[in-house]
C-alpha cells in the first residue's frame, strides 16, 4: 500500500507536465525562419561544395523540400509582407523598401514617420498573427521587421520597437537576434509553454545580410584557397546563420514539442556576392532573375509530414494560407491568391498548378497611390519555361542593378539554362505569347498594358 502511494504520488506529480503537453498538441506551433540575402544555391543540401550548413541540412532531411521555390519580390520588405499578409505587393501595397529621395517635398513627407506601408498592410489586411491569435496562438517577432512596433503586425510579442525610436528604418533591437543570441526566443517559447498556448515564430535574422562580419572561428575556415575576402565573410555568414537555425531547432527538440511544431523555411530574396568586393552581384537581389527570386523551401513537422524532395514550384505567397489551414484559422475577408499547400505535404499528392508570378519593382517608392510608377518586371514561370516582361517604371537609386537593356520579352529554359545566359523568346514566340497571355490573366487590372506588350511581340 505504501508502495503503491509512492506511484500514486509520482503519476501525480507527473500528471500536469503530461496534461500540459496534451493540451499544447491541440493545435501545432509554427516556426517561420526566414533567410535575410541569401542565394537558393548556398547550403549543403542545395549541393553546395564550399558552404558549411549542418543545420539547416539535417533540417532538410526531416522535411519535405520543395527545390523549386520562389518568392515574388526580390527585395526585403515587399517581401516580407507577402508572408506576413498572403498578398503580392502591387496588393498589399509595400512595392519598395523606402521612399523616393527624389520627391523629398511629397512622398517623403507622407512616408516621414514609415507609416504608408502602415497603413496600406495593416489597415487593409488580416494579418497572419492576428488571425492566428483568433485561434489561440502566441506570437513573437524578431530580426527585420519594416512596419514599426512589432504590435502594428499583429504580435503578441515581439521585439522590435520601431520609428521613432532609434534605428527604427527596419528592425532596431529585432535585428540583434542570432547575432547576440537567441534568449529572447527561448524565453517566449517557454512562456508559451508554461501559458498552454500554440505559439508562432517569426525569425527574420539580419543573417548572412550585411555587414558581413562573421566571428573569427568560422570566417578562417574560409580564407583559403586563394578565395577573395568578400566571398570567405558571406560563405562564413551563410554557416552563423546555420548555427543560429540549429540552436533555435534545438531548443524546440529540447522542450519535447518538436512532433507538434511545423517548421517552415525560406528565404527573403537571394543574393550573390560580389568577388570584388562588397556588395550584391548583377542578376541577384531586387531582380527578377533566379539569382533574385528563387529559394528552397521546407515543410517540416516529424510524425505529420513524411520527408522528401519535391520538383513542383511553390511560392511564398503559398505560406500564409498553409499556416492558416495548419492552424484552423479562418480564411482572411480577402481572399488570398496564394495556395494552401497543407494537403499536399500530408498526402503527398503533386501540386496541381499551371504555373506562378511575380513582380519587380524599384527598391525606391515613386507614388504609393500607384505601384506602377516603380515597376520594373512582371514575370511567370510554367514548366521549364520562365518569362520576364520589361517595364519603364521609375528608378532613383540603385540604377545599375536595372539596366533594363533588354526591352523585348525575356524567355528562358530553366532546366536546361538555370542561369538564364540564352534568351530563347525568338525561337519559341508560341510560347511567348502564352505567358503573355497567363501573366494578363493573372494581372487583369494591367492587361491592356501587358496586351500591348503582346501585340508589339506579334508584329
Amino acid at each position: 500500500m505504501k508502495k503503491l502511494s509512492v506511484v500514486t504520488a509520482v503519476f501525480l506529480c507527473l500528471f500536469p507536465v503530461f496534461s500540459s503537453q496534451a493540451e499544447q498538441t491541440a493545435k501545432p506551433n509554427i516556426v517561420l525562419i526566414i533567410s535575410d540575402d541569401q542565394s537558393w544555391a548556398d547550403y549543403g543540401f542545395m549541393g553546395h561544395p564550399d558552404i558549411n550548413t549542418p543545420n539547416l541540412d539535417k533540417l532538410a532531411a526531416e522535411s519535405v523540400v520543395f527545390k523549386r521555390g520562389y518568392v515574388p519580390t526580390a527585395l526585403c520588405r515587399p517581401s516580407l509582407m507577402t508572408l506576413v499578409t498572403g498578398h503580392y505587393a502591387s496588393t498589399h501595397g509595400v512595392t519598395g523598401n523606402d521612399p523616393s529621395p527624389k520627391y523629398a517635398e511629397g512622398i517623403s513627407k507622407v512616408y516621414k514617420d514609415r507609416k504608408a506601408g502602415l497603413i496600406s498592410f495593416v489597415n487593409k489586411f488580416e494579418s497572419l498573427p492576428k488571425l492566428l491569435g483568433e485561434q489561440g496562438y502566441l506570437s513573437h517577432q524578431s530580426g527585420k521587421w519594416w512596419e514599426g512596433s512589432y504590435k502594428n503586425g499583429g504580435f503578441t510579442h515581439g521585439m522590435t520597437r520601431g520609428y521613432p525610436q532609434p534605428g527604427g528604418r527596419h528592425g532596431d533591437d529585432g535585428l540583434t537576434i542570432g547575432r547576440t543570441g537567441m534568449k529572447p526566443i527561448e524565453e517566449f517559447v517557454d512562456m508559451a509553454l508554461k501559458e498552454k498556448k500554440p505559439f508562432f515564430i517569426w525569425y527574420a535574422p539580419f543573417l548572412p545580410h550585411t555587414p558581413h562580419n562573421p566571428p573569427g572561428r568560422i570566417l578562417e575556415k574560409y580564407q583559403s584557397e586563394g578565395r577573395p575576402d568578400s566571398i570567405a565573410k558571406y560563405y562564413a555568414m551563410c554557416e552563423w546563420f546555420d548555427e543560429t537555425c540549429g540552436q533555435l531547432v534545438g531548443y524546440i527538440d529540447k522542450k519535447g514539442i518538436r512532433e507538434n511544431t511545423l517548421i517552415i523555411y525560406v528565404s527573403d530574396n537571394g543574393w550573390i556576392q560580389n568577388p570584388k568586393g562588397g556588395g550584391y552581384a548583377p542578376r541577384s537581389k531586387q531582380t527578377p532573375y533566379e539569382g533574385g527570386i528563387r529559394t528552397p523551401i521546407l515543410f517540416s513537422q516529424p510524425g505529420k509530414l513524411r520527408p522528401s524532395v519535391r520538383d513542383e514550384l511553390v511560392s511564398s505567397i503559398d505560406l500564409a494560407p498553409t499556416m492558416l489551414a495548419a492552424a484552423g484559422a479562418r480564411t482572411p475577408q480577402q481572399n488570398l491568391p496564394g495556395l494552401n499547400l497543407l494537403p499536399n505535404l500530408t498526402n503527398e499528392n503533386k501540386i496541381e498548378r499551371e504555373a506562378i508570378f511575380g513582380e519587380s519593382f524599384a527598391h525606391d517608392i515613386a507614388d504609393i497611390e500607384k505601384p506602377e510608377a516603380s515597376l520594373l518586371f512582371r514575370w511567370c514561370i510554367e514548366g521549364n519555361w520562365k518569362l520576364l516582361l520589361t517595364y519603364d517604371g521609375e528608378v532613383n537609386r540603385y540604377k545599375s542593378t536595372h539596366p533594363r537593356s533588354e526591352k523585348r520579352p525575356q524567355l528562358f529554359d530553366l532546366l536546361a539554362d538555370p542561369h538564364e545566359s540564352k534568351n530563347l523568346a525568338e525561337q519559341h514566340p508560341e510560347v511567348v505569347a502564352r505567358l503573355v497571355r497567363r501573366i494578363g490573366n493573372w494581372y487583369p487590372v494591367k492587361e491592356r498594358k501587358v496586351l500591348t506588350v503582346f501585340a508589339e511581340l506579334e508584329r
